[in-house]
């Protein structure tokens, strides 16, 4: 897992290093997500990287019945994960990364429960792993990692350290 999580660092690194004119400018969060899926990819050969992907083959990806999710679709019932790392024609979901602008003020609960849902073993489609990014023009001000439907603390700890070591972010 933390080969994953390297990779999503070394991802924001080539992106902070390439993309600053995205938060000079104060572009949207859905641009700044598909510039980071860019490099994203670069770093997951072999994977596909897509941006707010609501699929698994023919299946239309659905929260489960009472989730308090709201979405982007016009029954509310569909997930529109903002970058995910998977095999499109296969049930092998490995990260999903959930992005926030640090001028971002709407709840930070809706992000936490959707990755929480994303992760839960219990869904058909999990995902292996989640994160959540809030980003700032200097770095990654907030961070949290997902396993298992919960947010994991030693993870989310080890993480936010090697953002910091890395002078992306700051300790969480």
């Amino acid at each position: 897992m933390q080969t994953e999580l390297n990779k999503v660092i070394t991802a924001l690194r080539d992106f902070y290093a390439h993309e600053g004119f995205l938060f000079e400018k104060d572009v949207g969060e859905r641009a700044i997500t598909h510039r980071f899926a860019v490099y994203l990819e670069r770093q997951f050969p072999g994977w596909a990287v897509d941006c707010n992907y609501d699929r698994l083959g023919e299946r239309t990806l659905h929260l489960p019945h009472g989730a308090i999710i709201s979405t982007d679709d016009h029954l509310g019932k569909s997930i529109y994960p903002d970058v995910v790392v998977h095999q499109r024609e296969i049930p092998n979901n490995l990260l999903s990364v959930e992005i926030r602008k640090a001028s971002n003020h709407t709840p930070l609960e809706h992000d936490q429960h959707k990755l929480k849902a994303m992760t839960d073993p219990h869904v058909w489609f999990a995902y292996w792993i989640g994160v959540l990014l809030v980003l700032d023009k200097p770095g990654v001000t907030m961070s949290e990692v997902y396993l298992s439907g919960v947010s994991d603390e030693q993870q989310s700890r080890w993480f936010a350290a090697r953002l910091e070591e890395s002078g992306l972010g700051a300790m969480k």
